[in-house]
């Protein structure tokens, strides 16, 4: 199992202050290896309770507060990571664990015994949380990611665009999954995570746009686009 504790912000910005802020980052940063032009995808399955608990604790701003997702990195990725992220006290924290495409599928399918099988403290928890608050897959939301990383304070600032999603279909594996915009194809979500203090460099980029400082899901987003369509 994975762990990471960190602080995080996040931005709405335009793709023309997305090609001159990456174009500057990519001076001084990092690459991420899997960075390929523009990015890489990133597809994440999220589970949520009958009643929508965690969708309705982060539009009503609940301190403390998680999200369970399964992610693969596109349909021809072998494997999958089943995630919970929580929010507690201004702190991101993500735990992750590195699941087979056969464990995930059956995930996908709502069979969350095979989570039972997994010597994992993570997966026993996602067990008892999924089945005491009957959990389901809910939405599919994708998007690219290109991410650029520093050493100082573990800092990762990342670039989301082109974001679609669906709840019409669950399988992250589907090369032909349905999906529809979540949003404008020209609005881009830039995200900084880190520990402790970030870097002058970034602070001057985030100060230029702060004005689009949000606080919003992207599964959030994908369940109030999803109402508009009839999928």
């Amino acid at each position: 199992m994975n762990e990471v504790l960190r602080q995080e912000k996040k931005f709405l910005i335009g793709l023309p202050d997305y090609y001159y802020h990456s174009g500057n980052l990519a001076k001084f940063m990092l690459e991420d290896p899997h960075n390929r032009g523009d990015g890489y995808p990133i597809r994440s399955l999220y589970f949520d309770s009958l009643e929508d608990r965690d969708f309705q604790e982060k539009v009503d701003g609940v301190a403390v507060r998680r999200k369970i997702r399964l992610r693969c990195y596109g349909p021809d990725s072998g494997f999958a990571l089943l995630e919970v992220k929580q929010k507690e006290a201004g702190l991101q924290k993500k735990r992750s664990l590195r699941l087979s495409r056969e464990t995930a599928g059956r995930l996908i399918q709502g069979d969350y015994r095979v989570l039972l099988s997994i010597q994992e403290p993570l997966a026993q928890e996602c067990y008892a949380v999924m089945n005491i608050h009957g959990y389901q897959p809910r939405s599919v939301v994708e998007y690219r990611r290109r991410a650029f990383i520093a050493r100082e304070n573990k800092i990762r600032v990342t670039f989301d665009h082109h974001i679609v999603g669906t709840e019409s279909g669950f399988d992250i594996f589907d090369s032909a999954l349905p999906q529809y915009p979540v949003q404008d194809a020209s609005l881009v979500v830039l995200e900084v995570k880190y520990n402790g203090f970030l870097l002058s460099y970034i602070k001057d980029m985030l100060s230029s746009c702060a004005a689009g400082e949000l606080s919003v899901s992207k599964y959030c987003l994908s369940r109030t686009v999803g109402k508009h369509f009839n999928f």
